[in-house]
């Protein structure tokens, strides 16, 4: 299930998103004020997500949880889908917002993606809202202000740092990804990794007993590269793609780098051409 922005009212959507936080929104009309708000509809759509998934996110569900009907709830939210965005938003803003630039762009920028990462394991759900059209409310713009606060201490133009936190972006939500759909796989087949593998491989043999000889780059890879001891903590496919998330990270600030120090170069080698 993927779920795109703005398929409501916009407008409400709006207004809703970057109201005064805390801000009580009741039914207009005579009548006693209700002792509901849109923020506890949202942290009730938040719990209902974090605890079994964004599919199991209603309205009837939500108004269940916080003791009022689901038709209840459209007075405070107009639909599923506005109440799907306020949710993706309202949990960003979990993220921190400020990091310490005294060690560097690179130590902070290292922190602020690690935190990311750990964000969208703990709301796996926050995946499912597509990247294509955004939110658009105030803590997903907190979050890009964040890590472009980092960025530009590297001295590099907006349209490079552009690019680069679109690639930060996927590369954590990529990973998350894989994470994410490793604990579900087990779940949903009641098969571990290991053993899933341990019973394909197996059968690989006997089908494919030419394999080697056919692909023997892909078996020098698997050959060469170091095992992982067994942990029964975290899945093997959890744990590869957490060792790739962290390589990935790695290799993605050294390229950051080097494009700092080539710009740094440009830079000197123009003012020396100006002198000369």
């Amino acid at each position: 299930m993927v779920v795109f922005a703005g398929q409501g009212d916009f407008r409400r959507s709006l207004t809703l998103l970057w109201r005064t936080p805390g801000e009580a929104v009741t039914r207009s009309g005579p009548g006693p004020r209700p002792g509901l708000t849109v923020d506890a509809i949202v942290d009730a759509g938040i719990a209902i997500a974090d605890a079994s998934g964004i599919s199991a996110v209603s309205m009837r569900e939500v108004g269940r949880r916080v003791g009022r009907t689901g038709m209840a709830l459209y007075t405070y939210v107009p639909s599923k889908d506005e109440l799907l965005e306020l949710m993706y938003d309202r949990a960003l803003a979990e993220l921190p917002t400020g990091y310490d630039l005294a060690d560097g762009w690179r130590a902070a920028l290292s922190a602020w993606t690690h935190d990311y990462w750990a964000f969208c394991l703990r709301h796996p759900w926050t995946l499912q809202i597509s990247q294509a059209r955004p939110v658009l409310g105030p803590n997903e713009n907190a979050l890009l202000e964040t890590v472009l606060r980092i960025l530009f201490a590297t001295g590099l133009g907006a349209p490079v740092l552009r690019r680069v936190v679109g690639t930060l972006i996927n590369h954590v939500r990529g990973a998350a990804q894989t994470v994410v759909d490793s604990r579900q796989a087990a779940t949903a087949t009641g098969v571990s990794d290991e053993d899933w593998w341990a019973a394909r491989s197996a059968a690989f043999e006997e089908v494919v007993p030419d394999f080697a000889a056919r692909f023997p780059t892909v078996v020098r890879l698997a050959a060469e590269a170091v095992a992982n001891p067994p942990d029964p903590e975290r899945p093997y496919l959890e744990r590869e793609a957490t060792e790739t998330f962290d390589a990935g990270l790695a290799i993605l600030l050294d390229g950051i780098e080097a494009i700092v120090r080539r710009s740094g170069q440009h830079d000197r080698d123009a003012r020396v051409a100006e002198g000369a």
